[in-house]
């Protein structure tokens, strides 16, 4: 496949681009997604699909950073990230929103989430176990999309494997944290506690966070378009990524949803932290573990642009200046430097502009 080549980028240029190029077709992507969701025939199906699209659009529009990735061919990238992001948010819904509490039917469900990143599987049934079934091959074409775009990737057998490692991990979090309030914590911590000896500097609720990320999968995507990547190189940004970065995407997630997940009885990794000390301590930890890892990757600057960008993203959110929160946000955009506070500044201004 023929990529498009792009020159390194400072940060105006960045910021630029993702906004005037990438977001447009982000965009597009999502509205045509958007028109199939709400064809599905099952209404309640369609209500899920519609749902997820509409609250959780800004998903998309932050992975999609990954499309400016040097070499990465921009409008294939978008497709892939969009398609893969939308059946997570849909698949997100659907274990969350209908008052279905099936271990077995979640767990088949996301065996989309895997299949998705084999080029060659056969798609199974997803819905097998689930009570509400009739997508109209929404979940189907969103698996196949993904699937074509892989094929068109140089390098892809190289990052195959811990791309659908990573896409496991998730199913598994997905498939526990939304049990019965009685059984999910049980679940959680029996299937967590055997890899806590290979990531001896996180708790079990960090990794748990970790495993929640699509960003590992999306920085595998990107590096695959290079056709002299190495085995090596994979590793390397599998481990930068995960735990830090991926972890640092999600804790942030939870942390801005402190209150009104206590307030809702959901599960929040965040809210394991003894007290407010430890939560700015570990989140700034999170933080500058990303950033170390973000310097040993090929093409720094850009991953420091993707952990920079997180803080700026989730911290611009309304919800990051509740009163328990505030102070802690404050901190955190006060210690990382000008260049977060220059992309909080216009995530500001996309929010106003409900852009993002």
């Amino acid at each position: 496949m023929k990529t498009l080549v792009v020159l390194p980028m400072n940060r105006g240029r960045l910021i630029y681009s993702f906004v005037a190029k990438v977001f447009p077709l982000v965009k597009q992507e999502l509205n045509r997604w958007q028109r199939m969701a709400a064809q599905l025939p099952d209404a309640r199906l369609s209500q899920q699909a519609t749902d997820s699209i509409h609250s959780k659009a800004f998903h998309c529009q932050g992975g999609s950073i990954f499309a400016l990735y040097p070499g990465v061919n921009r409008a294939e990238a978008v497709r892939f990230i969009v398609a893969y992001q939308t059946m997570s948010d849909y698949l997100d819904n659907l274990v969350d929103s209908l008052e279905v509490q099936d271990e077995l039917a979640f767990s088949q469900l996301h065996l989309a989430m895997q299949e998705a990143l084999n080029p060659e599987a056969d798609r199974s049934d997803y819905y097998l176990y689930y009570p509400y079934r009739e997508d109209g091959g929404y979940l189907e074409g969103l698996v196949k999309t993904c699937q074509a775009s892989l094929r068109k990737l140089p390098a892809y057998k190289i990052v195959q494997e811990e791309a659908v490692k990573f896409a496991q991990l998730y199913s598994y979090l997905q498939t526990y944290k939304h049990l019965a309030l009685e059984e999910r914590e049980g679940k959680m911590l029996n299937w967590i506690t055997p890899y806590l000896k290979e990531y001896p500097e996180i708790t079990t609720w960090e990794f748990a966070a970790a495993t929640g990320s699509t960003l590992g999968i999306f920085s595998l995507y990107a590096v695959a378009f290079n056709s002299q990547l190495t085995v090596k190189q994979a590793q390397k940004i599998s481990r930068a990524y995960f735990p830090w970065i991926c972890g640092l995407h999600i804790l942030l997630d939870y942390f801005i949803d402190l209150r009104e997940d206590r307030e809702t009885n959901q599960l929040n990794f965040v809210a394991y932290y003894e007290d407010t000390d430890m939560t700015f301590q570990r989140l700034h930890q999170f933080v500058e573990n990303s950033l170390k890892q973000a310097a040993r990757l090929d093409h720094p600057k850009f991953h420091r642009a993707v952990v920079q960008g997180l803080l700026a993203m989730y911290l611009s959110d309304k919800k990051g200046m509740d009163t328990d929160i505030r102070s802690i946000t404050k901190h955190l955009l006060g210690d990382s430097g000008l260049g977060v506070k220059l992309l909080y500044w216009l995530c500001c201004q996309l929010r106003k502009k409900k852009s993002l």
